[in-house]
């Protein structure tokens, strides 16, 4: 596991802001912490990556004790705030070159470094110019590629396109994927349940300080009420057979629809189709519906805001 987390505690004062919460990160795959504003997702970051302490519990990050080896931990992260880390008195290059002396490379290394990953984010035509000139996709990249100097095997990205217009984000969203391709392991949080569902191998939804779920965004949305499977049917008398043979439907005469609410899963509508069958209704087509994202979101989540 490149992240594990057990019983992870942490307070502000008399506020109890993550109240014993376990993770489980597989290297190479891309963890998406979920949850409302105050929910503790930036704690969580802020403790994995060492930027702050924790009261209870235990972490190991990229098989390193968050508590006993920061700097080991340190050594092996990349972090990428809500905010840039860009210096906007700096150009693209020097930003790089920068982070480069930071970590300790040589001075031809840095340059190399530099040039390699100005190419990998598409600014090699920005490279000599001003940060402060760039847009706001331009710059998350570059915030992005600054975090890569130190090669790390794990990164945070915190809300990472938050503010970017649908085709930047689209564009993170494919730097994202090609770095997990590459072996990396991606802790994202995330205001966008679209985001989630793109990108993540896991989801975890944290609420009030706790974990309320966890799984595929395909297990998380079959968890919660709602899916149903749609049966269409070529008149009214087939219409009226299938209703007779199910239990809880919802019809629709006019369109010749039966709604069968209930669990979606392959078993369960292989099932429901063989039941028809085996009263001798036969169904034109079907289709199957299950709650999105945010129906899990809003259906596991407080509407109370904390300390994030």
């Amino acid at each position: 596991m490149s992240i594990a987390v057990t019983g992870l505690r942490k307070a502000f004062g008399d506020k109890v802001v993550l109240d014993g919460i376990d993770l489980e990160v597989p290297s190479g795959t891309t963890f998406c912490l979920l949850g409302p504003n105050g929910a503790g997702k930036t704690t969580a970051v802020r403790i994995l990556s060492t930027l702050i302490g924790f009261d209870g519990g235990q972490a190991t990050v990229a098989g390193h004790d968050v508590a006993k080896e920061p700097d080991k931990v340190r050594a092996a992260i990349g972090v990428t705030g809500q905010f840039s880390a860009v210096d906007n008195l700096l150009t693209g290059e020097e930003n790089l070159i920068l982070m480069a002396d930071l970590h300790h490379l040589t001075r031809a290394d840095g340059r190399r470094k530099a040039t390699e990953l100005l190419a990998r984010f598409d600014l090699t035509d920005a490279g000599a110019k001003l940060a402060s000139t760039y847009s706001g996709g331009m710059r998350r990249r570059l915030d992005l590629a600054m975090t890569l100097v130190g090669n790390p095997s794990v990164i945070f990205l915190d809300e990472p396109t938050t503010g970017l217009d649908p085709r930047s984000r689209r564009m993170m969203w494919q730097t994202i994927r090609g770095l997990v391709a590459d072996g990396v392991t991606i802790f994202l949080t995330t205001q966008y349940l679209e985001e989630a569902d793109e990108l993540a191998d896991q989801i975890a939804v944290l609420d009030e300080g706790k974990i309320v779920a966890a799984g595929t965004a395909a297990e998380l949305k079959r968890g919660i009420p709602g899916g149903h499977v749609r049966l269409r049917f070529h008149d009214t008398a087939t219409l009226d057979a299938a209703d007779r043979a199910l239990v809880g439907t919802t019809r629709d005469d006019e369109a010749l629809v039966l709604d069968v609410p209930g669990d979606v899963g392959v078993a369960a509508v292989r099932a429901l189709l063989d039941r028809l069958d085996q009263a001798g209704v036969e169904v034109a087509e079907f289709s199957v519906h299950t709650p999105d994202l945010e129906d899990v979101f809003f259906a596991l989540t407080s509407t109370k805001e904390a300390v994030r």
